[in-house]
């Protein structure tokens, strides 16, 4: 591991603060900035140097984190010398070549995951519209070609309305519906199922739920179920 490599993490909310921490306990050189500099500070007494600007966190670093470990890089030589940060902040890195790409990858991830949760948030609606007990959709997806940790994780906190405390909060889900459906739209594509989704997930942020878990559409859903 090349012991004078430094990384900038840009931006340490939940998940940059994770990534920056794993980068500064496997002995490498780390400088973070964020918005809001109380979220940064903490970093400090791991080592960290905290910058003013997203310029002065990446003054004189060799790899720049921006809250994804997806990668961009035409050359071998290049990858062997990034892939010890990415080895610090997750167990896989997926490549691709061209700069850009990455970010087109989430996107894409981004858009079924949204649909996902959106998806779930109604399928547990309807169950309880229709007198049946929401919990028994998680059943009998559990353990089909169709289940996944995300649903079982999200279903229990849906049908409880423990959202308040989010591992992605629902306006930055709203964000990046609106990044998924403009690109989309720029490409000449009308997604319907991500169009619905963004009107929804903006529609929960004017609801007040904006700080709450994305999953916090369900609260919606449920709303609109009963009115």
């Amino acid at each position: 591991m090349p012991d004078d490599l430094v990384a900038a993490v840009l931006g340490t909310g939940t998940m940059g603060a994770a990534m920056a921490a794993n980068i500064a306990k496997a002995g490498l050189g780390l400088r973070v900035w964020n918005r809001e500099p109380g979220l940064a500070a903490p970093l400090g007494e791991l080592g960290a140097v905290i910058g003013a600007t997203p310029a002065q966190a990446c003054h004189g670093a060799d790899v720049i984190l921006t809250l994804t470990i997806l990668a961009a890089a035409s050359h071998a030589q290049a990858r062997d010398r990034v892939q010890p940060v990415l080895d610090a902040v997750g167990s896989r890195t997926v490549w691709l070549d061209d700069v850009g790409q990455p970010s087109s990858l989430k996107l894409a991830y981004n858009a079924w995951v949204l649909t996902t949760v959106k998806g779930l948030a109604e399928s547990l609606t309807l169950a309880e519209a229709l007198g049946v007990d929401p919990k028994l959709v998680a059943d009998v997806i559990r353990g089909s070609a169709l289940d996944s940790g995300y649903i079982q994780n999200k279903a229990p906190k849906m049908i409880s309305d423990h959202l308040d405390a989010p591992s992605f909060p629902l306006v930055a889900a709203a964000k990046d519906a609106v990044l998924i459906t403009d690109a989309a739209r720029a490409a000449s594509l009308r997604l319907g199922i991500a169009e619905t989704v963004r009107e929804r997930l903006q529609l929960a942020v004017e609801s007040g739920f904006g700080r709450a878990d994305v999953a916090a559409t369900y609260r919606v859903s449920r709303r609109d179920a009963t009115t």
